[in-house]
């Protein structure tokens, strides 16, 4: 048990009663952790309360929430608090818009591990691109371990977190952005024409980008792999592929 104590996460809170004023306070809560088969009276309310705020809800088991809680005093509902807020695609717009530039996102498809997405807002920060969307299920979020691993970038870099990350690339296309997919099977990273408003989608080392996700992309590029292991790391793979659409942007 004192080792479940030591490793429970600095972002979590447990209980009805403290998740329940969570939301009532409005706080920035990145997703709440219900024992499964347990949604009735305050439960409930509290799984309607976040659904009406856009914060994932996710069924666990009572062991995964003793162990995460190191109590079993959880009452049965979690819920981990965002670092930051997220922000909105209109941020984002206004972003480009203030600084004259044409739009540069980055998508990261189904982006799971926390130190990947932190080193991957951090580069996109560094960069120049005006904001990153994550959807909101089977993704990291703003968590103090992403916020940390983007070295402080989560604080600059407007962060987007949506319902559908194929109807976000759908808006974008309405707003005449070309989408470009980062996968194996696709042209030379270094060839292609990145000037214009550009959207970088990403997607994880373990499965890649997502077949439906890819299919609305424009353009697939890829990076050369020379040696035994065919994959680089996405923060890896995104940053050489943003810093090229830096290098494209400033003329260089």
């Amino acid at each position: 048990m004192n080792q479940n104590r030591e490793e429970r996460p600095t972002d979590l809170i447990y209980g009805r009663n403290a998740v329940l004023e969570a939301l009532k306070s409005d706080q920035c809560l990145d997703k709440l952790y219900i024992a499964a088969g347990d949604g009735k009276g305050s439960i409930g309310r509290i799984i309607g309360m976040a659904r009406d705020r856009g914060i994932p809800v996710k069924d666990v088991t009572q062991q995964k929430l003793d162990a995460m809680c190191g109590t079993e005093g959880h009452q049965g509902v979690a819920a981990t608090v965002a670092a930051v807020r997220y922000s909105t695609l209109e941020e984002v717009y206004q972003r480009a818009e203030e600084k004259g530039e044409p739009l540069f996102v980055i998508l990261a498809d189904e982006i799971e591990d926390p130190h990947n997405l932190g080193a991957l807002i951090r580069t996109a920060e560094c960069s120049g691109a005006h904001g990153i969307i994550i959807p909101k299920r089977r993704s990291a979020g703003l968590s103090p371990t992403v916020f940390k691993a983007s070295a402080g970038a989560a604080s600059y870099l407007p962060v987007v977190r949506v319902a559908n990350l194929a109807a976000a690339m759908e808006e974008l296309k309405g707003r005449g952005v070309w989408l470009y997919c980062a996968d194996m099977d696709g042209q030379t990273w270094c060839k292609v024409d990145y000037s214009g408003a550009v959207g970088l989608v990403v997607g994880s080392e373990g499965n890649g980008v997502g077949r439906l996700i890819k299919e609305k992309c424009d353009f697939t590029v890829a990076l050369p792999m020379l040696g035994s292991i065919n994959s680089l790391n996405a923060s890896v793979a995104g940053g050489i592929l943003m810093y090229e659409i830096a290098r494209q942007r400033l003329k260089l």
